[in-house]
Formats: C-alpha cells, structure tokens, sequence
C-alpha cells in the first residue's frame, strides 16, 4: 500500500489520535493526516515537541490541533476514561488513533533482561496502548466509520535473539489487533497493524548505531500506508498487519 495515492480530502474534518505524535514517525503522520484535512489530537509526554508538531500543522493551513499531554509509563486505565470524556465532550466523537508511541529498551541476551526494564517496556508498548483502547471505544464508536492502527514489527512476528523485551511486546500488539478485529468483524469499527520497516528515527539509531541513516527511508516516505488504512478506502480491512517495505 505504500503506492497508495490520497485524496487531498481523504481525511476532511475527521478526528485523529496519534500517539508519540513530538517526533518522528508520530510526528509525520500527524503532519500528513492534518494535510489531508484531519482534526489532530497530538499525544506525547514533551510538551516542548508537540507544540512544535502544532506550529507546523497551524502553518501549512492545517486545521487547529489538541495537544494531549501525557506519559504512558505512568497513566493508568482512569487517565485514559478521563481524556476519552474530553474528546466526546470536545468532538462528539473519534474517527481514528494510530499507536505510535513505543520504546525499544535495550538489546540483550533474555536471561539478562532486568527485570524494570521489562516492565517499563511493557507498560508503554503493551499495558498503556491497551487500556488507552479499552477507555477510547466508546468515542469510536461514536463514529460513522473508525479505524484504529497499531504499530507493529517484523520481531514481532518472528522472535530474533537479542531482541527479547520488544519483540514479545510486538507479538502481543499483533495479539490484540487480531482479537479486536475478530470482536468487530461486522461493526463499524477496524482494527489493523502497520509495521514501518527500517526508517530514519531515532529508536532505528539506538537499535542500529553503526548503520548509515541516510540509506534508510524517512518517515514522510512511508506516509501512503498510514493515510490507507485511516481513510476510507480501508474501510473493509480489518485484522491486518501491512508492511510500509514489504520485502
């Protein structure tokens, strides 16, 4: 889908969740739905980045965004009933989130996997995304049509040694998309992963140190996928894992 061609008002007036939206991938996508005609909600944990996210969507003519300041690792399920009541208070409704937010931890042998370590990870990739879901239903609902995109990866769907804490944080996220696709196969509601492949981030620096960046497609590249499946094209794909670069 990464030769997905969008209408300019693909996303005209629908409202959209990105999370890890200060930078990167998150950052882009939410540039890019804006151009599309998208109302943003811009979730992050620096508020420093996301107003800087805001500006740039304010300056290329994009409609005004939310900003939502929040950090994963220490919200709990009452967070997430709270902003969800913000958004339907605000909105009405919510047309779309994509699940950016992730982090990587650190590449080691699992009988050295620390035990914090372990479970920070899986507080932000895992435990955060699905309560942050669970409490957004309702305002999707709401919804005439809503897409909902996880961000998977190819550790997530075969392990690879060293790769422990994010690839087991992977394959569960490919676990929760199946279920929830399954739950609402006939709804209006659709559930699907996207996983980027190698881009230019810093979460692929910190895996990659040694590799060249610039041989690396940038997050703007790989766009095309994320506007498909959060548009209405996509609206009879659910239960899906995409590949940006399939290989």
């Amino acid at each position: 889908m990464n030769d997905y061609n969008a209408p300019a008002d693909l996303l005209r007036d629908k409202v959209i969740l990105i999370t890890g939206a200060g930078d990167g991938i998150g950052a882009q996508a939410a540039k890019t739905y804006a151009a599309h005609g998208a109302i943003c909600i811009l979730l992050g944990r620096t508020v420093s980045k996301l107003e800087a996210v805001y500006d740039d969507i304010v300056a290329a003519g994009g409609q005004e965004p939310a900003i939502v300041p929040l950090d994963i690792k220490g919200a709990t399920p009452s967070h997430y009933q709270q902003m969800t009541q913000t958004i339907i208070d605000q909105f009405g409704r919510l047309d779309g989130v994509l699940h950016n937010a992730s982090i990587l931890g650190h590449l080691s042998a699992f009988k050295d996997i620390d035990a914090q370590e372990w479970q920070d990870v899986m507080q932000i990739n895992l435990n955060g995304m699905v309560f942050m879901t669970q409490a957004l239903i309702p305002a999707l609902e709401k919804a005439e049509s809503a897409s909902v995109i996880f961000t998977t990866s190819s550790v997530g769907r075969k392990g690879r040694a060293f790769w422990g804490t994010y690839a087991v944080s992977k394959f569960a996220t490919e676990g929760v998309m199946q279920t929830l696709a399954d739950e609402y196969r006939n709804k209006s509601l659709r559930f699907n992963c996207i996983n980027p492949g190698g881009t230019r981030t810093q979460m692929r620096a910190q895996a990659f140190p040694a590799e060249n960046p610039d041989t690396l497609k940038t997050p703007e590249d790989i766009m095309p996928t994320y506007l498909y499946l959060m548009g209405e094209d996509s609206k009879e794909t659910t239960g899906q894992s995409l590949d940006c670069q399939p290989k």
